[in-house]
């Protein structure tokens, strides 16, 4: 049997197609990205054209669909209304002169006003977290609004899923929402989901895949919110998932890894706005809009209550709530600024704002892990340590096998930050993420002895020490570093 030979214009054909990709490139993806994202989208495109456009068309762009866009519009308009005048706090001599201005950016992002008359407990022992939820739960009369990241029932887990199924039983509206993909991928996921099915509670996916069913977006935008609110009256949010500290799955087990989270207990009128964000979500997935028209609103009466501002972000807004909210703080500390994230891959604007600080004369401090589960991003991670160390930043490594996933930062006494995002390019442009600001020393107070906690746990690494890190894993935390661009 004869073999086909290939046309003789071929090769021509494939270089012409190249060669339009290459034009066609130039003019598509600069365009409303960083110069150094679009450096790299290009770079990858011109050294390997087809596939490079390939890729770019699967994950070039952070927008979603045209259809949810239009809904986080509307529920931005239907906050801001509902809203209305929630926003007058008492503006005392104690507040940073700074503070007002960052308080009008969240609000013009986000559309979440500044409430006082809130108290704030942290939750820093993963299983005691998870009790208090349950304890909340288990009070609930009128409903319970439940919204994980990764939402697994498992032995550690299981007393908070039998508190929601108590409540369902008991004439409780119990609504659940979890990220799909996230959760799925976990070992116990399918097996929870078909539990929620069973137990006849309302649940939905956040960001469902199904590229058959749907119209495409980009595969790897996720919703990575944690919050949890009870009748209006109770709220919960900060960084941990609802699933084992291990996450159950063998090379964690192995490894012996253990995450350590921080999550907060909220109570007074910012409880609006954690549920708001439920709301948001829920209107997202399902075209049913929520009333909080019904829902009490109980003022914490204590002369230290806190003043609370939720931050929500994601790619449904136009701008990086998140990474604007952080850089105006990381810019407007004065004495002292602690960071810590599980994943810190800074942009530009962000290791410009932090070494800044540094280098005039505001104690910078960075946690972060000795340990990690995401290989890529620790070592992208790695490749800003020296630019850190070299600027005057102190960086505290946690001891292994722990994994420092809480993620909050305080800025000088009085002021602090603490939420689902990381410090990295994933949360600031292709995750759903919820921060919470807060002001009042007592809460700064309590999250700088649990700076403590992690600082008595930690390694500190010095310059001298790591400028003598293998060669092996310098390569690594560059090439590393090249991929934190693609976005």
């Amino acid at each position: 049997m004869k073999r086909r030979r290939l046309p003789k214009s071929l090769p021509a054909v494939i270089l012409i197609v190249e060669v339009l990709i290459r034009i066609a490139a130039v003019i598509i993806v600069p365009p409303n990205r960083r110069p150094t994202a679009a450096m790299a989208w290009l770079m990858a495109i011109f050294v390997a054209p087809i596939p490079g456009s390939l890729f770019f068309s699967l994950f070039g762009t952070t927008k979603l669909p045209k259809e949810r866009l239009e809904k986080q519009q509307e529920i931005n308009d239907y906050i801001l209304d509902t809203t209305a005048g929630l926003d007058r706090v008492s503006k005392t001599k104690t507040w940073p002169k700074w503070f007002k201005s960052v308080v009008e950016l969240n609000r013009t992002l986000g559309a979440m006003p500044l409430v006082g008359g809130n108290d704030a407990e942290l939750l820093p022992d993963y299983e005691e977290s998870i009790a208090s939820m349950t304890a909340a739960v288990e009070t609930a009369e009128r409903y319970v609004h439940a919204e994980f990241y990764i939402l697994s029932r498992d032995e550690t887990t299981k007393p908070f899923f039998e508190a929601l199924l108590a409540a369902h039983r008991r004439g409780v509206k119990v609504r659940v929402l979890y990220d799909h993909i996230s959760t799925i991928r976990s070992p116990k996921g399918r097996a929870t989901r078909r539990w929620l099915r069973a137990a006849e509670i309302d649940f939905h996916e956040m960001l469902p895949f199904y590229p058959f069913r749907t119209k495409w977006r980009r595969p790897d935008l996720r919703n990575h919110r944690k919050v949890l609110v009870v009748d209006g009256l109770i709220g919960f949010m900060g960084s941990q998932n609802m699933v084992d500290p291990s996450y159950n799955t063998r090379g964690n087990i192995k490894r012996k890894l253990q995450w350590k989270d921080l999550m907060v207990r909220l109570e007074g009128p910012v409880v609006a706005g954690v549920n708001a964000i439920f709301i948001t979500d829920w209107y997202s997935e399902t075209d049913d809009l929520l009333s909080r028209e019904a829902d009490p609103i109980r003022v914490v009466p204590s002369d230290e209550s806190l003043d609370c501002q939720v931050v929500p972000s994601g790619p449904g807004f136009e701008g990086e709530n998140n990474l604007r909210l952080f850089n105006a703080l990381l810019y407007s500390a004065q004495e002292r600024l602690v960071i810590v994230s599980p994943y810190f891959v800074p942009d530009d604007s962000m290791l410009f704002a932090i070494t800044t600080a540094a280098e005039r004369g505001v104690k910078v401090q960075l946690f972060a892990c000795e340990v990690a589960d995401q290989a890529v991003v620790y070592h992208a991670q790695r490749s800003y340590y020296e630019t850190l160390l070299r600027a005057g930043v102190r960086i505290y490594l946690y001891e292994k096998p722990v994994v420092l996933h809480a993620k909050h930062f305080t800025i000088d006494d009085d002021v602090a930050v603490i939420g689902s995002s990381n410090m990295d390019m994933r949360s600031f442009s292709l995750n759903f993420e919820v921060s919470l600001l807060v002001r009042g020393k007592r809460f700064v107070d309590s999250l700088r002895r649990v700076e403590d906690s992690y600082r008595s746990r930690s390694h500190e690494l010095e310059l001298d020490e790591w400028l003598k890190r293998p060669v092996r894993s310098q390569v690594l935390d560059n090439l590393a570093r090249l991929t934190a661009s693609v976005q």
